[in-house]
């Protein structure tokens, strides 16, 4: 016999749906603005957006309508279907721009590298919800968890792709801690990590990269190549003042002076034309919606959606964190997009499905509503 579930719409949560619709609302617009043709309107760009908004809203009520844990539970299956994509990139897609990032599906590029992330989530939340060490958390216990992240890691990075690498390495720290460590641990862990550090830095990285690194510490010594980027992108947040220049306005983007102004510097073209007063108006409701995702980690019934709502708040949060450190110059140009924000389809369709999830746990973190035939 058939039961319908009432928590689905006693419980649905109208907040996060309505935080979803004014950030992709103002993402949209934003692109608009950044890719508009004169005299034709709307370019190509954004009408793909658009349509890649509405199937994340349509992912993302699926999502929700199922039972979180069984979506945890197909977790390991979309991982090894995820790295087996990640392999086909390194092995037989075309190199754009220097990195094998995507796969040609005709319709659309898929990038396996974004629902990596998601996938990662959903492996981690099944691994720690069934290791349960009082205590916090040895060295030996991480060992399983490591390697789930090593993988999507090393082939991430071969792409190469450091900075969505180094996200699924962060996500991966943040749920540990979530859970709680030994002390020992945390120390045997934060002496091997400066020693990684020393290591890749002198052995790993590649010239481009460290040199990403020297211009952000100095990126007035090559303003005309490395350095241009961070300079231009500031020039645009500074140069939008109180209340910006207004939509369809701003220079540095619409004279082609901003680099990747509808991907990765996509908010250094909302500062310029809203300005100070939009961007905080922006960034109200984005890190709203983020620690919206948190409170609903905090009050999850059980483990497995606290770390499911935990991890997919922290994907979320330590990529926009990064994406505005670097539009601001405060860390290097590392290709971080800001999630919701940023055009891409393959990342949008994920932190979509990632905000489903958050829905998803926060809809069952009450008791069992009546049922009815």
């Amino acid at each position: 016999m058939f039961h319908f579930d009432r928590r689905l719409l006693q419980h649905f949560d109208w907040v996060m749906l309505l935080m979803v619709l004014l950030v992709g609302g103002m993402a949209l617009i934003n692109l608009y603005s950044s890719t508009h043709i004169p005299d034709h309107g709307a370019s190509s760009v954004f009408f793909k957006q658009l349509l890649f908004f509405c199937t994340g809203l349509l992912i993302m009520m699926v999502i929700l309508s199922q039972e979180y844990q069984k979506v945890a539970k197909f977790g390991y299956v979309l991982y090894g279907i995820i790295l087996l994509l990640l392999m086909y990139t390194l092995m037989f897609t075309k190199a754009i721009a220097g990195s094998q990032r995507w796969i040609d599906l005709g319709f659309f590029n898929l990038q396996p590298s974004e629902p990596a992330k998601l996938a990662l989530i959903l492996v981690l939340a099944s691994c720690y919800s069934n290791l349960d060490v009082p205590n916090g958390y040895r060295l030996r216990d991480l060992i399983r968890p490591g390697l789930l992240v090593a993988c999507p890691f090393v082939l991430i990075a071969k792409q190469p792709d450091l900075g969505t690498a180094l996200i699924c390495v962060i996500v991966f720290v943040s749920l540990t801690l979530f859970m709680r460590l030994r002390w020992s641990t945390l120390a045997i862990l934060s002496t091997t990590a400066m020693g990684c550090v020393f290591v890749g830095w002198k052995f790993l990285l590649k010239e481009y990269q460290r040199k990403r690194i020297e211009t952000f510490l100095n990126p007035e010594a090559d303003i005309m190549n490395h350095g241009y980027q961070i300079m231009q992108s500031k020039i645009a947040v500074g140069s939008g003042k109180i209340f910006g220049k207004g939509f369809l306005e701003g220079t540095q983007g619409h004279l082609q002076f901003l680099p990747e102004r509808h991907t990765d510097f996509a908010f250094a073209v909302w500062a310029e034309e809203w300005g100070f007063a939009g961007s905080v108006f922006f960034l109200s409701c984005y890190f709203f919606m983020v620690a919206w995702g948190i409170n609903v980690a905090m009050s999850a019934k059980d483990k497995c959606g606290a770390i499911l709502a935990f991890g997919c708040s922290m994907l979320i949060f330590w990529q926009a964190v990064i994406n505005l450190c670097m539009i601001m110059g405060f860390l290097p140009v590392v290709g971080v997009p800001l999630p919701m924000f940023s055009y891409g389809g393959s990342s949008l369709l994920t932190n979509m499905a990632a905000l489903g999830l958050i829905m998803s746990v926060r809809m069952r973190s009450f008791p069992a509503a009546a049922t009815s035939p």
